[in-house]
């Protein structure tokens, strides 16, 4: 643990460095006792020059507050146990020792890796002695403390520009800090604490977090909203020297207050159900919770709650949740300057990293590590796919479906002919013939774990195939019309298809084939996706309607209806937008949770031809899709910009397209040429790896027979 010292000559040296095991820590008021409390925790002596006096002065005021630990949330609960203890505290720095009286700053501190400012966690705020605040700065040169009101002070050591390269210099101080404390630099933090005399946070925004996170609703609202601090639940008081009076913190210009009363009181209300307070339960919703006249539907829902919730369920990591959920949401609404967004520097980088990336044409790195922060980033255009390495010409009729494994190690095709080939990535050999659908092969869909393989026939069956011996091994044959697509939920265990049949068009089934949920509805299912973190369901209808269902409760979310017809949907890796391909000759991409066009990608030829589109690059960030003119469309996801057109499909549309998870210099393309064709970066074409794959004498010795 590190151990702060406030200064060689302060007669009342005190450590805050309390470990994340201690949760309240109750001390005697100040001035109050003439010798420090025995903390009972130990101190390495070799930085310790000599034993601060404990002689003179009482040890600082401090309210029941939690101590925290760097990503880790402490809650108090009903059975904490208070424990006082005291530890040795070591000198402060020889610059520290030359800094007068007047220059020091009384701020609680929390070590052991600990962050003391990030929305989820709690700080323990001091009750202080702080006098004259005037919006976070020190008003006078004599003062012996000064007031940090908006989570900051000017000290009078440091008399610097406030300018910092057309930046504030306060800004980039606070979020220094607060970057320190989250890379675990917490020495070096509290030292540019007091430096600068900067703070990241008030004693108001630290004693919001600890009532939230300590569920003192009480107190909570009276920060947010201004009441007088009294509180009947053993909450926390600001002082400032002065009797509790009004404050609150300070707010964004547009922060909805019905609704941030309405998050409060609705997680006062649940943690009541979940601790089988049902009476107290219905006294908040009767009483709190009712006359904010606030989201009827909503309210009706939490009603429903006093008949539903479970007489067991008490689950305390689950109250934890609600209220780290609630300090995030709630914290949105206060303003910026007082309340530092969670991870701020971080987010300011991450700014950087996608500014840099809007701007590289090319983009597409090959390695695992971000672009660097030290230069300008810029991808080579030779690390790019634009020359086609290999050309399959195994199938018997139009290709319409590639796609590669998530491991990158096989490729599946079908289209026209009712046959199925998976190749062997590395040396492009088929591997297996997947004989037995009796009619064209529309879709095929990889499990998350790679070992099996689902088809979609026009033959009204989905079939599941083993990947390692390219044995079937289930039918799903529950539909009369042709199965359109497929998708595997991330655990492996279940599978929703999709039909054209109106009948059974959306079900959702285990691995061995057994329906176990079928989606109510007269659309005809086109082409569907189920997000990689399991959470939603998205479905693309004949009908021009795009559907997105809780794939949890079943529930559908939003259906919007599209101008136009699609031919099919992607969706990213991180859940959060899907491709559409639009009949009108464009590309859309569309934020999922608000169904919001993010972006439109224009340039190739859709007509009425199925096309597909799919995410490309190192971190997909590119966007590629066939055409109608037999070319290939690459665009950069981020700026919209057409980046390259390809031709090598000799003639009709070019329908399919996949990026190799495992290699962001190669992709595959399909089209109605009946080949397919492999993308990989210029130097990799050279006469040795470039190739023509005939079909016909290895067809004719495999035709009938499935190659294990």
């Amino acid at each position: 643990m590190d151990v702060y010292a406030q200064s060689h000559n302060d007669p009342h040296p005190f450590t805050l460095a309390l470990g994340p095991e201690i949760s309240h820590l109750p001390l005697p008021a100040a001035q109050s006792t003439s010798r420090p409390v025995d903390l009972g925790l130990n101190i390495e002596s070799r930085r310790r020059r000599r034993s601060p006096s404990t002689e003179s002065g009482g040890s600082p005021e401090l309210g029941d507050f939690t101590y925290l630990s760097q990503g880790q949330t402490s809650v108090a609960h009903p059975e904490a146990e208070d424990l006082p203890h005291q530890r040795e505290v070591p000198p402060a720095s020889k610059r520290r020792r030359l800094m007068t009286q007047d220059m020091r700053h009384e701020f609680p501190v929390s070590t052991n890796g600990t962050s003391r400012h990030t929305n989820g966690s709690s700080s323990p705020p001091q009750k202080n002695r702080f006098t004259n605040g005037t919006n976070g700065h020190g008003s006078s040169a004599d003062d012996v403390s000064s007031t940090y009101t908006n989570g900051h002070s000017t000290s009078k050591s440091r008399q610097r520009d406030s300018n910092f390269f057309g930046h504030d210099r306060e800004e980039v101080t606070r979020l220094l800090i607060q970057g320190l404390e989250d890379l675990g630099y917490n020495e070096a933090a509290e030292r540019l604490c007091q430096e600068s005399g900067y703070r990241v946070e008030s004693q108001e925004v630290i004693a919001f977090r600890h009532a939230i996170l300590e569920g003192k609703w009480s107190d909570a609202e009276s920060l947010l909203f201004g009441r007088a601090m009294e509180s009947d639940d053993g909450g926390v008081r600001i002082s400032n020297g002065h009797a509790p009076g009004p404050t609150h913190l300070k707010l964004v210009e547009d922060a909805d207050v019905e609704e941030m009363k309405f998050l409060v009181r609705e997680q006062k209300y649940v943690e009541l159900l979940r601790r089988n307070l049902k009476g107290q339960a219905i006294h908040v919703l009767q009483t709190e919770l009712q006359p904010l006249n606030y989201d009827a539907r909503r309210l009706n829902a939490l009603s429903g709650l006093l008949v539903s919730q479970s007489s067991d369920n008490q689950d305390w990591s689950a109250i934890v949740e609600g209220r780290q959920k609630l300090l995030v949401d709630l914290s949105k609404s206060v303003s910026p300057s007082a309340m530092i967004p969670q991870h701020r520097l971080a987010d300011l980088l991450h700014q950087v990293h996608r500014g840099q990336i809007a701007k590289c044409l090319y983009h597409n790195p090959s390695g695992l590590r971000p672009p660097s922060l030290f230069v300008d980033h810029v991808c080579d255009r030779n690390e790019f796919p634009l020359r086609t390495s290999i050309e399959l010409s195994h199938n018997d009729g139009e290709v319409w479906y590639v796609s590669f494994s998530h491991n990158g190690k096989y490729l599946a095709t079908c289209g026209q002919s009712s046959t199925v080939l998976i190749y062997e990535t590395r040396t492009f050999e088929v591997r297996h013939r997947l004989f037995d659908h009796h009619a064209s092969v529309v879709y095929t869909c990889w499990s998350p774990d790679d070992s099996k393989l689902i088809t979609c026939s026009q033959d009204a069956k989905a079939r599941i195939w083993d990947a390692a011996t390219g044995r079937c091994i289930q039918v799903v044959d529950h539909q009369e019309q042709a199965v359109t697509t497929a998708a595997w939920t991330p655990d492996g265990l279940n599978i929703v298809t999709g039909s054209l049949d109106k009948h059974a068009q959306l079900c959702l089934r285990s691995v061995d084939g057994k329906e176990s949920f079928s989606w109510p509805s007269d659309l005809r299912t086109q082409d569907c996706a189920i997000t990689p973190d399991g959470a939603k369901l998205i479905v693309m209808s004949s009908e021009r309607y795009v559907t997105v269902y809780n794939l949890s409760t079943k529930a559908e979310e939003y259906s919007i209806k599209v101008s136009h017809r699609m031919t099919c949907i992607n969706v990213s890796r991180d859940s959060r937008t899907m491709l559409i391909n639009m009949a009108n000759d464009e590309i859309h991409l569309i934020d999922i949770e608000t169904a919001n066009i993010v972006r439109k990608y224009t340039g190739q030829h859709q007509q009425d031809f199925v096309i597909r589109s799919a995410f490309g690059g190192a971190d997909e960030g590119l966007v590629v899709s066939g055409s109608s003119n037999s070319k290939i469309y690459i665009w950069h996801k981020e700026n919209g910009t057409l980046i390259e057109t390809l031709e090598g499909h000799t003639h009709g549309c070019v329908n399919t397209v996949s990026w190799n998870p495992a290699n962001p210099t190669m992709f595959a393309s399909g089209g109605d040429d009946r080949k397919v064709r492999i993308w990989s970066k210029v130097h990799e074409t050279s006469a040795a790896l470039r190739r023509r794959v005939s079909s016909q004498s290895s067809h004719r010795s495999h035709r009938h027979e499935r190659i294990m």
